[in-house]
């Protein structure tokens, strides 16, 4: 048996950009909203998600690797600018 219990654990998800896993409230979920890749901070959103690390690093990786169109499993491309905006004020 493992050391690791179910009770009150915290969710994990894998950023699109590092491909790290993280906590989940440590990541920012990603929505398409009418074709833009929207943050959503609250989580309510409705659709399929993505996670990304709120740093200008994992988001350009995303971009690069065109991350987000795998993730939402849909062509693309993705209006990203308002994402980059609100990673661009998270990153110090």
């Amino acid at each position: 048996m493992s050391g690791r219990t179910h009770v009150g654990a915290c969710p994990e998800r894998t950023c699109v950009g590092c491909r790290e896993r993280a906590a989940k409230s440590d990541l920012l979920r990603i929505v398409v909203v009418e074709g833009a890749c929207v943050p959503d901070d609250r989580g309510t959103l409705p659709g399929r998600g993505a996670y990304l690390h709120p740093a200008q690093v994992c988001f350009d990786q995303a971009v690069r690797r065109r991350a987000f169109q795998r993730a939402f499993k849909a062509p693309g491309p993705f209006d990203t600018e308002a994402l980059s905006h609100r990673v661009g004020r998270a990153t110090p």
